[in-house]
């Protein structure tokens, strides 16, 4: 997999994917000279001996209270051990090695104060693919990602537990392991790695990418469905959409159309079907995934600016030798891209199982009822149905805004916090029910388009639906269906859906 070069504020949406794909990182040599200037002007801030916040001070509610020089290297390794407080499972190990990423990224454009030493060793860490186990739970997305970045920063001194080719390791072997040694906080330096928005990011990010894979399926699947019922294409049109002018919908309906082109099963619909209009869930795709893409895309445009800033307090200044205390960690602008992709996923899912259900109805499709050739006998698509719409509720439970949730913290003195972590966090797990939904939907649809035989559907649909067969056969009698369901996860979950469709160009976020 290619090498992604991190360069100072500006590393590109696709770069961030390419990281939680897997690919190895490195930094950008141009950043050294920012990296020292910072580190010296933090020796020029001590040596002035006034009290500097988070240089020789307490942190938090203890900022007023002023630290020996003597005790300095003391109290940054205490504030990394005192708030490695996380809980819960093991963050995944993308979303740990994307956040590592995030923090060198942040780190290296010199605004810091931490040393050479401590990038390298973050860098390093990437390079030989240590990553940390950093507990899920425990931060509320203000004055950095706290616990969980203390966890990471806490290996990094030979503390705690890191992930090695999937195993997990004391700290302290696994560096040893890779020739690497634990570091001596210098001043500042504890506080700089642990404060910061890397975790809320990290996990924000991870679910925007999932959620472009959904997004780009579900039109597959989609189209597939509107295949299935014999739907029309008319709804796609253009000119339509060009009137109302919103981006999304108008490039959401162009895909539509564009994987429908050339069907037998479209042109049937248009000689013999005396249907003037198709439920919402066929019709309005363009409206709702358009609006779906359209808010992804404003996420990303928040993550992407934030991937690329510095949210360490207090921030550096080598020119002037400052150190200014302010309030970049506050993540509410994570939070806020988290809850529109939480919303994004949630209404992905929902149309998704709407079409399921249309299809189960003979009713509304025109087909056997739940898809099987001998109902009555045979069940069919019934409890699928039931699984998709089970997972689809627990997402619209899921999808609540984090962001408007506010406890305070720290004795008051962090009186109001973003939830990022939280919002964030739950993305992956909203995008995981979301694809059964569209597994369901993809056998659903393959299934009803086996109806209309010997009619085929457009060459990008019929890809589609030989990849699915290549691993599903059509259903007849009833059978064990969790095998089923579980090989359709397995190609929505790994793109083969998209891959399959690849003639067409399916929008994305950036």
């Amino acid at each position: 997999m290619n090498c992604v070069v991190l360069h100072s504020a500006d590393v590109s949406l696709a770069d961030w994917r390419a990281i939680y794909r897997g690919a190895e990182v490195r930094l950008d040599s141009a950043s050294d000279a920012a990296i020292a200037q910072s580190a010296a002007a933090v020796e020029r801030i001590l040596a002035k001996g006034a009290p500097v916040y988070g240089i020789n001070t307490g942190f938090g509610k203890l900022a007023s209270v002023r630290i020996d020089a003597a005790d300095l290297e003391t109290l940054q390794r205490n504030i990394v051990l005192s708030h490695a407080a996380g809980i819960g499972e093991p963050s995944p190990v993308a979303v740990a090695r994307l956040m590592l990423a995030l923090k060198l990224a942040s780190l290296a454009q010199g605004a810091s104060g931490v040393r050479s030493a401590t990038i390298a060793l973050l860098e390093a860490m990437l390079t030989k693919g240590l990553t940390p186990v950093v507990p899920a739970q425990g931060s509320v997305g203000a004055s950095g990602d706290l616990a969980p970045l203390a966890h990471m920063a806490a290996t990094m001194i030979g503390v705690g537990e890191i992930f090695v080719a999937g195993a997990r390791r004391p700290a302290r072997e696994a560096l040893a392991e890779a020739g690497l040694a634990p570091l001596t906080l210098g001043p500042k330096e504890g506080l700089a790695l642990l404060n910061g928005t890397q975790f809320s990011t990290a996990n924000a990010l991870a679910g925007l990418f999932e959620a472009e894979l959904l997004f780009q399926t579900a039109l597959v699947t989609g189209a597939l469905s509107t295949e299935a019922a014999k739907g029309s294409d008319t709804p796609f049109d253009h000119r339509i959409h060009a009137l109302r002018r919103h981006a999304g919908q108008i490039e959401t309906a162009d895909a539509l159309r564009s994987l429908m082109a050339g069907s037998a099963i479209r042109a049937s619909h248009l000689k013999d079907d005396e249907r003037v209009q198709d439920p919402y869930c066929l019709r309005c795709q363009p409206q709702v995934m358009g609006a779906a893409l359209d808010i992804l895309r404003q996420a990303a445009a928040t993550l992407a600016t934030e991937a690329n800033g510095v949210s360490d307090n207090p921030l550096i200044f080598p020119d002037t030798d400052e150190a200014l205390s302010g309030g970049n960690f506050h993540a509410e602008p994570v939070a806020f891209a988290a809850d529109m992709i939480a919303l994004a996923i949630c209404e992905i899912g929902s149309l998704s199982e709407r079409r399921v259900a249309m299809l189960v109805d003979p009713a509304l499709s025109g087909l056997p009822a739940f898809l099987s050739p001998k109902p009555g006998l045979n069940s069919g698509f019934m409890i699928p149905q039931v699984t998709a719409a089970a997972l689809v509720s627990e997402n619209k439970q899921k999808a609540y805004p984090a962001s408007v949730d506010s406890i305070p913290t720290s004795a008051n003195q962090e009186d109001h916090v973003s939830m990022a972590a939280h919002g964030a966090r739950r993305l992956l797990g909203m995008a995981e029910n979301v694809v059964g939904v569209l597994g369901i939907e993809l056998l659903a649809s393959a299934q009803g388009c086996d109806f209309h035989a010997p009619l085929a559907s457009s060459e990008p649909l019929e890809a589609v639906r030989s990849t699915v067969r290549a691993r599903v056969p059509h259903l007849g009698d009833d059978r064990h269906f969790y095998p089923d369901m579980q090989a359709a996860n397995d190609i929505v979950r790994s793109g083969t859906v998209i891959a399959a469709a690849s003639s067409v160009d399916l929008p994305g976020v950036g």
